[in-house]
């Protein structure tokens, strides 16, 4: 029987304190409490779309929107790599390309251990759900950056920026669910170098 792929990580700072809690193999159950709902509601997506069980917790230190968000992808990233291990029989690739209303997004991750990111939003309001673009931005660049793996998310394209971000987080969630998914067939690492 496989080791379960939990994980646990608590990031305090003078800014912020995260603590997240990661069952990859889990339903899609969430908890999510950061005081930034869109970031909330983006959280709870990846988590319900990949099945990954998140408990997350976020607290601002500072009252510096763009420090939470960035400290909650990062901590969120760190404990889903930390919960994967080795990543011995993972599908290892994963690809979505998932519309929401008008807006449709694309995301291709491999969780091979080079990080790469990609990240294309396309975002054209100054805010979106109460929350900077450019904080959104962020929080999608620090997510993939943290996740110790080759992620390209493109909005490919939309009118509504809420629409563009969702479809790009369901994207990358659905994307990921099927990398990180175990692959019967599959003994060791998934690389011909034998090692991520």
């Amino acid at each position: 029987m496989a080791a379960a792929r939990k994980a646990r990580i608590q990031r305090v700072t003078k800014e912020t304190a995260v603590t997240v809690e990661i069952n990859i193999d889990g339903s899609g159950k969430t908890n999510v409490k950061t005081g930034l709902s869109f970031i909330d509601h983006l959280i709870t997506a990846i988590g319900k779309h990949a099945m990954i069980d998140i408990t997350l917790s976020g607290k601002s230190n500072d009252g510096i929107v763009h420090h939470l968000a960035e400290d909650v992808a990062i901590a969120l990233a760190q404990t889903i790599d930390k919960a994967l291990g080795d990543r011995a029989r993972v599908r290892r690739f994963g690809y979505a390309m998932l519309p929401m209303d008008e807006a449709a997004a694309s995301v291709a991750i491999d969780l091979i251990k080079r990080q790469y990111q990609n990240v294309e939003l396309k975002l054209d309001r100054d805010s979106i759900e109460g929350v900077p673009r450019e904080d959104l931005e962020h929080f999608c660049r620090s997510l993939v950056q943290n996740l110790n793996a080759c992620t390209h998310i493109i909005v490919e394209y939309g009118d509504n920026d809420h629409h563009k971000v969702e479809a790009a987080i369901k994207a990358f969630a659905v994307a990921l669910r099927t990398a990180v998914e175990i692959d019967p067939r599959r003994k060791g690492i998934p690389s011909t170098k034998g090692a991520m």
